[in-house]
């Protein structure tokens, strides 16, 4: 370990991600029914965060802060030579504005004329090994050496003033804490006989010591500060599982500092010391909780509800209904909403925030009360794991035209290592004003639609008032209710039934089922069928071990209806469907149902097949799961009527898809029937095959006849004759 040398930081905290490594895989691996304990909720969601990943955040939100503060004081200065003065590689210039955005920035500057370094407050509420504090610590020397202050005192007031830190894990809070000593160490030689403690802190839980300890402890306290105690031990009941999501605002910054003074006199039983350090920790931790920061950088815990306990599923659907659907959301809502007025959060998250209809709500809130004044968009194994990630970095401004600096990273652009500079060219780089983002309907962040395309979501009929799009059959248990249509009995099968009641009264037990499949436009996956005997009877009242019924049926109404279907998954480019009438849909089989006739249906599966429509739904939802509520929204608007092409592909992929003994509708291979000769030798086959038929058969009747004559009475039956 040598502090002088680059990136050694980054030493502890791939040591500790690997450190790690088989308790998060225990926890991971668990089935997705299982609810992490605190251990695994700390196992589980560790997630180191690369170099110049944090450079880009602490540069674009400390190093912007303090660039802007500078140009309240010195206003012919600018963005660019700034940064370059301070070798900031990553920071990007703010767009240029329109004069009503450029008042509301300038009010907000204001203050920062008057802006010391030793003001500046940054928290990572999720620190790790403390990778962020450590880069910060960094940035914060070379603003304090160009405000002229010494190396020396510059360290200590970063420690002591400027950084805080937050986590649930102990070892992660050891490791930050030794971090930013070593990097104290660098510029203070007396650094670690000087008591200088810097402010990280593990956040800890009233479990952590029995309740019989800490009542005793606050005995001979002052009356309000009993109270400040026991609205602590209530807030942190379960201080390692909630870690910075508690709010302690409620308890009042006045009451949390006359309780940290009347502890710091050390004045109580020293039987209880143990408890009152943990009470301490309670205290500065709660104080941090509370208190508006200038800057926030983080990478936060990515972890969906459905992996959370009780305690912890309550705690989030009271306190973030907006963003209960992962923690990275949570995070997102609490940490930018504990910002001070013109401050800057920086949070690297999963990219589905920006797109999903269950972020919708968070999204136009995050809008409309900020300004997203940075976003990178990093695609799958950017930042090494195997999803879309993307660093938000949003401005406590109410600015709702601000336009913000957004672009894209891809794997190539880090596969040999960082990014020399930032933008990467070609990379969806664009200036866009945040409103135009409400113009597309659920607000994704599309920050690469183009003026034209949001002008058409604005005049366009949305698809979904010309078809209804549905959810389909969840069986409960495919194993039991599906099959390939080849694995069961032809006699049981009914491929044509076009309504509930001709399925119904036909006694069939198999009826086609869409499951979605394979890549294919026009036609076809015709693979499967589904048990819908007597109207489903059976699947609807089929339990499983655990004694419930686990099948879904909706829409019924639009079974056996032709469709425009697709595939729930679209991991490469979307390819629409045209489903004949006789089918019951799946979850995955997506369909919509024309409003006014087959006819619209062509017409619109020809659109749906285009270059433009694979642009917009990239557009409205980048991620492999199309949905039924991304579909929907696609702006219709007057075009040419292209039903004749549409007809053709559609039977020109029929006769493909029918050419293959896996349709049910398969004849015999089209390479024999091209052949002349074989055609003749078939005809001549097929006649001399009726010719022996007609022959046995004729022998077989005069045998029936013969048998039925030698009954007398049977002979008495007129239409015997007949026979």
């Amino acid at each position: 370990f040598d502090v002088e040398k680059e990136g050694q930081v980054e030493i502890i905290g791939w040591l500790y991600q690997y450190y790690d490594e088989e308790a998060k895989n225990d926890a991971v691996g668990q089935p997705k029914s299982h609810k992490y304990d605190p251990q695994e909720l700390a196992a589980a969601t560790q997630l180191f965060t690369p170099d110049w990943i944090v450079k880009y955040m602490v540069d674009n939100s400390l190093g912007k802060l303090w660039i802007h503060a500078q140009m309240a004081r010195h206003p012919k200065s600018t963005e660019a030579a700034l940064a370059d003065h301070f070798g900031w590689s990553y920071y990007m210039a703010d767009a240029e504005q329109n004069v009503e955005t450029n008042h509301l920035i300038s009010v907000a500057d204001k203050p920062l004329a008057d802006l010391a370094p030793q003001d500046i407050r940054l928290l990572d509420p999720s620190m790790g090994s403390g990778h962020i504090l450590v880069y910060a610590f960094d940035v914060f020397m070379k603003i304090y050496l160009d405000e002229g202050y010494g190396k020396r005192d510059a360290a200590r007031e970063i420690v002591q003033h400027n950084l805080s830190g937050l986590d649930i894990d102990h070892r992660a809070q050891q490791l930050a804490y030794f971090a930013l000593m070593m990097k104290l160490r660098q510029f203070d030689r007396n650094a670690l006989t000087d008591s200088i403690v810097p402010r990280v802190f593990r956040i800890p839980a009233t479990t952590d010591f029995p309740k019989d300890n800490w009542e005793s402890l606050i005995e001979d306290f002052s009356s309000e500060q009993k109270g400040t105690a026991t609205h602590l031990m209530t807030a942190f009941n379960y201080g390692d599982q909630f870690g910075s999501l508690i709010d302690t605002t409620k308890i009042g910054a006045d009451s949390l500092r006359s309780l940290a003074e009347r502890l710091a006199l050390n004045k109580y039983n020293q039987m209880y010391f143990k408890v009152a350090q943990v009470l301490e920790v309670m205290v500065h931790v709660a104080i941090l909780l509370s208190e508006k920061q200038d800057i926030i950088v983080t990478n936060p815990p990515y972890l969906g509800s459905a992996r959370l306990n009780k305690q912890f599923s309550d705690f989030v659907k009271s306190n973030y209904p907006s963003a209960k659907v992962d923690l990275f959301a949570m995070f997102l809502e609490k940490m930018t909403g504990s910002l001070k007025p013109g401050g800057y959060s920086a949070l690297v998250t999963m990219q589905s925030w920006m797109f999903l209809s269950s972020f919708e709500k968070l999204r136009i809130e995050l809008l409309d009360k900020y300004a997203l004044s940075n976003l990178m968009h990093m695609e799958n194994g950017v930042m090494g794991i195997a999803f879309g990630t993307a660093v938000s970095i949003f401005r406590n401004v109410k600015a709702p035209a601000f336009v913000g600096t957004y672009h894209q990273m891809k794997f190539p652009d880090v596969k040999e290592g960082a990014p020399a500079k930032l933008p990467v060219p070609g990379n969806r780089y664009n200036r866009t004003n945040q409103a135009n983002f409400e113009e597309i309907p659920g607000s994704p962040i599309a920050y690469w639609a183009s003026q034209q395309l949001i002008d058409d979501f604005r005049v366009g009929t949305p698809l979904g008032n010309l078809v209804d799009a549905r959810h389909g059959v969840t069986t409960g248990d495919n194993n039991m209710f599906i099959r390939q249509w080849f694995e069961v009995s032809i006699d049981q099968c009914n491929f044509h039934a076009n309504n509930s009641r001709v399925a119904l009264e036909s006694g069939s037990k198999w009826f086609p089922y869409n499951k979605g499949g394979a890549f294919r436009k026009w036609y076809g996956n015709y693979d499967y069928v589904v048990n819908w005997y007597n109207d489903g009877h059976e699947m609807q009242t089929y339990r499983r071990k655990d004694g419930k019924v686990h099948s879904i049926t909706p829409s019924k109404e639009f079974y056996f209806r032709e469709a425009i279907t697709w595939s729930d998954v679209t991991s490469g480019l979307f390819a629409a469907r045209y489903r004949e009438s006789g089918s019951i849909h799946d979850v995955t089989g997506m369909s919509a149902f024309g409003k006014t006739g087959r006819t619209d249906l062509f017409q619109l599966l020809g659109l749906l097949n285009s270059k433009v429509t694979n642009y917009v739904f990239k557009i409205v939802n980048p991620t492999i799961h199309l949905q039924i509520g991304n579909f929907s929204t696609l702006p219709v608007l007057n075009g040419q009527d292209v039903q004749p092409i549409v007809l053709q592909n559609v039977n020109l992929t029929r006769i493909d898809w029918d050419a293959s003994e896996t349709s049910w509708a398969f004849k015999t291979q089209p390479v024999l029937l091209g052949i002349a000769e074989h055609k003749a030798f078939a005809q001549h086959k097929i006649h001399k095959w009726l010719e022996g038929a007609r022959a046995k058969w004729g022998k077989f009747r005069d045998k029936i006849r013969q048998r039925f004559y030698s009954v007398p009475k049977l002979c008495q039956i007129s239409e015997l004759g007949g026979l």
